[in-house]
């Protein structure tokens, strides 16, 4: 049996991919008035169809999850329409997509919240740093330590947003538990200060997020469902006093659902630092295909596999400035460069105007 590489096919819960190379999710503010996917998302999302497997920038699933302008939401019927623009668009190139759900908790500011509301998260902890509102930069703000009672309305939110995304066409969905955001929020030590059945030990700090993969699995199929995590990322002013401990009890608790992939940052997006944790052990607590992601290029992702370390690999970045991935890496063609400047705005400059290869 030969050795797999990037490019060789691979099962990846219900579907069939002609490679192993995953367009990350990328934040990219274009969407329209109110949150939603115009036609420059269909045509970004359709020229990078060639990726083994898209996965959508990340979706908030309710107005309260919003906390950047711009951001395309999976929470109102305009928003399901222009998500479905994008699908059909893909898997007319013959591609697939999952969608990103996502919250953001604390990492908002009232301005961009419904009615100016605060924030909410696990705890009423401030995050360090500043959130663009729009306008300009505001300090983040306290955000409200969210009720026992009202986190099923949590769950609930995340499952309806997979109902709109499952009639929005996408193959599947990937739930974003990474990032300083507000399932990551509730997982980790530095965030979760609550003292009752969903803060304090390990597993009670996972509860909602299992809950959420489960709504998930309930709405596509566990085969139709990705997870994401970041165990060492301190973006967005975040941490865990015991990262290899907390990610891998996940890592075990989301196994036995059969689930699409374990979706995982490896290290530090903010720090040049040396991964801490042993992501081959996070990888061997997951019975199931394993993604990383972080800084990859052909030769380490090609090693990454060839090994067993990775049974797929995510590009962030390169995907940007080259619609063409796939292409390009199988014939060690020159990568362009992104233009850092045109990432959360420019309209269709730095989004859709990089050409393929061929062009």
């Amino acid at each position: 049996m030969s050795t797999p590489d990037l490019f060789t096919s691979i099962r990846l819960g219900a579907l069939d991919l002609p490679n192993r190379i995953v367009m990350a999710p990328l934040t990219r503010n274009r969407a329209l008035a109110g949150n939603v996917p115009g036609p420059l998302t269909v045509t970004y999302y359709r020229q990078r169809a060639s990726a083994g497997l898209i996965v959508s920038e990340a979706s908030p699933v309710c107005a309260e999850g919003h906390g950047y302008p711009r951001t395309p939401g999976i929470h109102s019927a305009a928003q399901v329409a222009g998500w479905r623009a994008v699908t059909d668009a893909v898997h007319a190139e013959g591609g697939r997509i999952f969608l990103q759900l996502w919250h953001v908790g604390r990492i908002s500011h009232p301005s961009l919240q419904p009615d100016g509301a605060a924030p909410v998260a696990p705890s009423a902890l401030k995050p360090a740093g500043q959130v663009w509102t729009g306008s300009g930069l505001s300090d983040y703000v306290t955000p409200r330590a969210l009720a026992r009672d009202e986190l099923p309305g949590i769950v609930a939110a995340y499952r309806q947003a997979a109902m709109n995304a499952k009639e929005a066409g996408f193959d599947g969905v990937e739930v974003h538990g990474a990032n300083g955001y507000l399932l990551d929020q509730f997982l980790r030590s530095s965030t979760n200060r609550r003292d009752d059945d969903y803060g304090g030990a390990v597993e009670n700090r996972a509860r909602l997020l299992c809950e959420v993969v489960q709504a998930a699995c309930e709405v596509f199929g566990a085969g139709r469902v990705g997870i994401r995590l970041s165990p060492e990322n301190r973006f967005n002013d975040i941490g865990d006093e015991n990262p290899q401990a907390t990610f891998e009890y996940v890592a075990r608790a989301l196994s036995p659902l059969g689930l699409a992939y374990l979706h995982v940052l490896e290290g530090d997006m903010t720090s040049d630092a040396a991964p801490a944790v042993d992501y081959a052990r996070l990888k061997a607590a997951f019975a199931g295909p394993y993604m990383a992601n972080n800084g990859y290029d052909k030769a380490r992702a090609t090693a990454a596999i060839a090994s067993g370390r990775a049974d797929l690999v995510a590009f962030g970045r390169p995907f940007i400035s080259n619609p063409d991935l796939p292409a390009r890496l199988a014939a060690d063609a020159p990568l362009a460069d992104a233009n850092p400047k045109t990432f959360y705005s420019g309209e269709e400059k730095g989004y859709i105007d990089y050409p393929a290869l061929e062009n």
